[in-house]
């Protein structure tokens, strides 16, 4: 069985993806962590992530770096969101997701174009989202909590700046696959989303099975 988990950052996709791999048994990946590892190659190189060039040359990192805590910071995020918008960058990590969408068993894979591009023929597809706002809110507290020197009002024009720009590149921009399901995540704890998606998940086992 592959799952399909689609959505704009902090939706809270990245957590509700992982309870998913553990209520069904299946291996997960974060594709967006493939992307933030060519953001901090370009940085480590003293490349411009704006470059095509310099994006795709940094596309050949090393897969340990993967593990490395560092990619999850704010500012490799907004490197990954720049790298993405590159034709080239998406065709030289597209194999890489494909292969673990199609492993023997399945997989559970979150990202920005999984159900639209990776796998379109998804057994499950989900698009987690929420207002930018809550969005924001919830990465104002997460890095507060981490002792971070941060401003909600640079966090939210952030994430409305990545949104734009996710949402008009001209490959594989983020929107929902035409057959998603919408989990709106505004006004649920993430653990009412997770019980909302297993749900939807059930939900769609059951209505392939009973065909």
């Amino acid at each position: 069985m592959i799952i399909a988990i689609d959505g704009p950052t902090a939706s809270g996709k990245g957590t509700i993806s992982k309870e998913l791999a553990k209520h069904f048994a299946l291996p997960f990946l974060d594709t967006g962590l493939l992307y933030r590892a060519v953001g901090w190659t370009v940085r480590e190189n003293g490349t411009d992530a704006d470059n095509p060039a310099d994006a795709l040359a940094a596309c050949n990192f090393d897969s340990a770096l993967l593990g490395d805590p560092a990619l999850r910071s704010e500012a490799v995020g907004g490197l990954a969101s720049r790298v993405s918008v590159h034709p080239e960058v998406r065709s030289a990590l597209h194999k890489r997701q494909i292969d673990f969408a199609y492993q023997p068993g399945g997989a559970v894979l979150d990202g920005r174009d999984i159900g639209t591009v990776i796998a379109p023929d998804a057994d499950v597809k989900l698009f987690v989202t929420a207002s930018a706002d809550a969005r924001a809110l919830r990465r104002f507290g997460e890095m507060k909590k981490r002792g971070e020197l941060v401003n909600f009002s640079d966090i939210l024009a952030d994430i409305r700046k990545r949104d734009e720009r996710d949402q008009s590149r001209a490959t594989a921009p983020l929107k929902p696959a035409e057959d998603a399901d919408l989990l709106d995540t505004t006004d649920l704890t993430i653990g009412d989303a997770i019980l909302q998606a297993i749900a939807l998940v059930n939900a769609k086992i059951s209505r392939r099975t009973d065909k």
